[in-house]
């Protein structure tokens, strides 16, 4: 397991006993029994977000669920009725802390996962259309051939020849849903590993690798945009180029960049890691493993436990009480920060039975979704469908193609990247065979 990343993040720590601090390393090491403990004291406990401002953890599933589809609850303190300063928002602060240049916050500020109604629902208009359920799965057959392109070359990746260890995450994990996502966008496959560095440089809360790489990419995508515009094709950029030429009051130029950025990160951070969780927790339960080898049809119900039972994504950032709001009895006043605690939710014993077990039948096939590891309500996240088509593939395929597929070290020794709220494996060494 990799070490706590050196941080202006972790100096907080330690300074407000009894409250538990996001940054804190036992919640960092062991989320899953550090806020499984918190879940238990409360549904609602006090703590401290990352720059040391107090906020409320919501740990439950019925109260974070309850949350997420509250309109009383904003993401942006600053441009909804609470007109909070810019310099009193703990996101803004937290940007300070980590250097991130003034003039290309907005960036950050102004995306689609930070705006409210009716912004949110404007932004998230223009871009739905690509992600709707059947444009998903007329996609299904290139994730496929992309998969198998991928599969045919991972024993050429293991060391010491066909017998030998090979990385999942470098070489497959991370490969598919990069380069799904930037076809749909139109990044050009010359950038995608650009954009893979990038993403790992943004999500290590690393001021050194911020500093570099967040500009780089703005700058990145305002040149790509300059050349499209010049040749414009079907993808998902060239259509936002449209939209914002004919009507810029729809998409200004800031959030379409902002969009891009948005997109192409989140469309795969989150599934590679989705990806390498799984398999390294099908591969740590044989019988579950035993169980989706001979049932493939179970496909679609395995990844939703794999997402509820490990997925990478463990909180939601943070959300703010736009009127004085009781939660599970504890009262929130206007303007208080909550953290939605979505590993502990996940894992309540007061909505699943046996929370803690790896159970590939526990979703009933054609129901509602019953767990919050893509969110839930206005936010519920755009490349849900994407993202889970992109699960079912890449576990089935891999399986298929290589059975006798094990972990090339033990379970411990899987080194993660130690950054809160996430879940994410540095590595995944298998032998093929």
């Amino acid at each position: 397991m990799s070490a706590l990343p050196r941080s202006p993040l972790t100096a907080h720590v330690g300074k407000h006993p009894g409250e538990p601090h996001v940054m804190d390393p036992a919640l960092v090491s062991d989320p899953y029994g550090g806020y499984g403990e918190l879940r238990e004291q409360g549904p609602v406990v006090r703590g401290r977000f990352m720059d040391d401002s107090p906020v409320w953890f919501v740990t439950r599933f019925e109260e974070v669920r309850q949350i997420l589809r509250d309109p009383r609850f904003v993401n942006n303190p600053v441009a909804s009725s609470l007109g909070a300063r810019p310099e009193d928002s703990p996101t803004v602060r937290l940007l300070d802390m980590l250097g991130f240049p003034e003039h290309l916050r907005d960036y950050l500020l102004g995306s689609i996962l930070n705006n409210d109604a009716p912004d949110h629902t404007r932004l998230r208009r223009l871009v739905s259309r690509a992600f709707t359920a059947r444009k998903i799965t007329n996609l299904r057959p290139r994730v496929e051939e992309i998969a198998d392109a991928l599969l045919d070359r991972l024993p050429e990746h293991a060391e010491d020849g066909e017998d030998g260890v090979v990385d999942l995450i470098e070489h497959f994990a991370y490969p598919l849903p990069i380069t799904v996502i930037c076809e749909l966008v139109g990044i050009p496959e010359a950038d995608r590993p650009q954009w893979r560095q990038w993403g790992a440089d943004l999500v290590s809360l690393q001021p050194e690798r911020l500093s570099v790489s967040f500009p780089a990419m703005i700058d990145h995508i305002h040149e790509l945009i300059r050349e499209r515009r010049g040749a414009l094709t079907d993808d998902l950029l060239s259509e936002l180029i449209r939209t914002h030429d004919d009507d810029g009051s729809r998409l200004s130029d800031a959030e379409m960049v902002t969009m891009v950025l948005t997109l192409v990160l989140a469309g795969h951070e989150t599934t590679a890691h989705l990806i390498g969780n799984g398999t390294a927790a099908l591969l740590t339960h044989p019988d579950q493993l035993r169980l989706l080898k001979g049932d493939p049809a179970l496909l679609p119900r395995a990844v939703h436990e794999l997402m509820r039972w490990c997925g990478p994504v463990h909180m939601t950032q943070l959300r703010y009480a736009t009127e004085d709001v009781e939660i599970a009895g504890t009262r929130i006043l206007k303007g208080d920060a909550v953290q939605l605690i979505l590993v502990s939710a996940n894992h309540d014993p007061r909505h699943y039975s046996d929370p803690e077990r790896l159970d590939l039948t526990r979703h009933p096939a054609g129901h509602a979704e019953d767990h919050v590891g893509f969110g839930h309500g206005p936010h519920y996240c755009l490349g849900a469908t994407l993202a889970k088509q992109e699960g079912e593939v890449a576990f089935g395929k891999l399986l298929a193609r290589f059975p006798a597929l094990s972990l090339a070290v033990e379970p411990e020794r899987l080194e993660r990247a130690q950054t809160p709220g996430s879940w994410r494996l540095v590595s995944l060494p298998l032998r093929l065979s």
